[in-house]
């Protein structure tokens, strides 16, 4: 088996003492990065862990600060949680390449989507937000959107920008 990218990474966090590595918790996390742990998350059971899949999956696109590139990579500080406002938005987060073809399990993927929407939109969230699950994800994933998903994204904005931000 070829090792991945991925796989080099998680054993460079470990063996640098990367955020939570040494007991998990969102306490280990913020001591060894800059961000701030996001506690009490609907539908992360383990906060630094998903703040490790995001540096993993993540991170080397959209940056720490979720602010993204404008030539690879949308935003998502501010922005990620507004798509659940608009029809197929839940639809497309799990959908977009990144996504969807993350090498993370079903519920890996549930946690790290939770954990993104807390972290980088939580003012957007609605209140009645229901977390994504690993089954959800499952089925998410196995279309996931290819050469389309920026005209997706766009559409989506649109109809984002005729609506006032959830509050």
């Amino acid at each position: 088996m070829k090792p991945t990218a991925s796989l080099f990474a998680a054993l460079w966090l470990a063996a640098a003492g990367g955020p939570g590595v040494a007991d998990g918790s969102p306490a280990a996390a913020t001591a060894a990065g800059t961000q701030s742990p996001v506690v009490g998350v609907p539908g992360v059971t383990n906060e630094a862990l998903a703040h490790q899949y995001y540096m993993l999956q993540c991170q080397g696109c959209h940056r720490p600060d979720g602010t993204g590139t404008s030539a690879s990579a949308p935003p998502m500080a501010g922005m990620v949680a507004r798509f659940l406002a608009v029809p197929g938005g839940r639809e497309y987060l799990g959908r977009v390449p990144g996504v969807a073809t993350a090498v993370l399990s079903d519920a890996q993927l549930a946690e790290l989507l939770n954990w993104t929407l807390f972290r980088f939109d939580a003012a957007n969230v609605p209140a009645d937000f229901n977390p994504y699950t690993a089954a959800e994800i499952g089925v998410l994933r196995r279309r996931p959107l290819r050469t389309e998903a920026a005209a997706v994204r766009a559409a989506l904005v649109t109809e984002l920008d005729q609506r006032p931000p959830a509050r």
